[in-house]
């Protein structure tokens, strides 16, 4: 059961719009170094949760909750691996937060407009949102080339987003099962490339 629809302030579009336009552009840009390297960091927050509810250290528990929803569109549980959330994405994302502090406005400010667009064509929060008006809404903001210059916002804050729900699900052991990565495991005895393989790169040992 969805929790009530709440109302924002009448003045919250304009001050999150205010707050965006503040965050320097590079605050919405994550590089594949730092995405890894907190990824890796993040697995501790993970593993501590196993042990008791995790408590987010930036996010407040409303956005937290709406992370975790986000991330899950993105990465879906399906019938190969679990979803975003079974990962431990969100506790990657705050774990992000706290270690990137500059990145803070970006996120917050990107989480606040995604509502307030909600707000403004449905009167109810993301959250609150049925399925077919969040995706309406996504919509119009996953699609960088296609999207519309009203939206611009929205697009470098989900675009900035995805990428680190990416990185976060797939430094996992989950993502890398996900992936069939075969790395990383030891191997009694080496037999050479397979024959198909040396063939298809038109190699030989000889």
């Amino acid at each position: 059961m969805n929790p009530p629809a709440t109302k924002l302030p009448r003045t919250s579009r304009r001050e999150v719009l205010k707050a965006l336009l503040a965050a320097p552009a590079a605050t919405l840009v994550f590089t594949d170094a730092e995405a890894a390297q907190a990824a890796v960091a993040a697995q501790g927050a993970r593993a501590a949760a196993t042990a008791k509810p995790f408590v987010p250290k930036f996010f407040t528990a409303s956005e937290f909750s709406l992370v975790g929803a986000l991330a899950d569109i993105v990465i879906p549980r399906d019938e190969r691996s679990g979803s975003a959330t079974d990962a431990g994405v969100p506790e990657f994302m705050d774990f992000m937060m706290i270690d990137q502090p500059a990145r803070q406005v970006a996120m917050r400010g990107g989480l606040a407009w995604l509502d307030v667009e909600c707000q403004r064509r449905f009167d109810k929060t993301f959250l609150n949102c049925a399925g077919a008006e969040r995706t309406a809404v996504l919509d119009d903001i996953a699609w960088p080339a296609k999207a519309k210059p009203e939206f611009a916002h929205g697009v470098a804050f989900f675009s900035n987003f995805r990428d680190l729900t990416a990185a976060g699900f797939w430094t996992t052991r989950l993502g890398i099962d996900d992936l069939q990565y075969m790395g990383n495991r030891s191997v009694a005895r080496w037999n050479g490339c397979p024959p198909e393989a040396l063939e298809k790169l038109g190699v030989s040992y000889d």
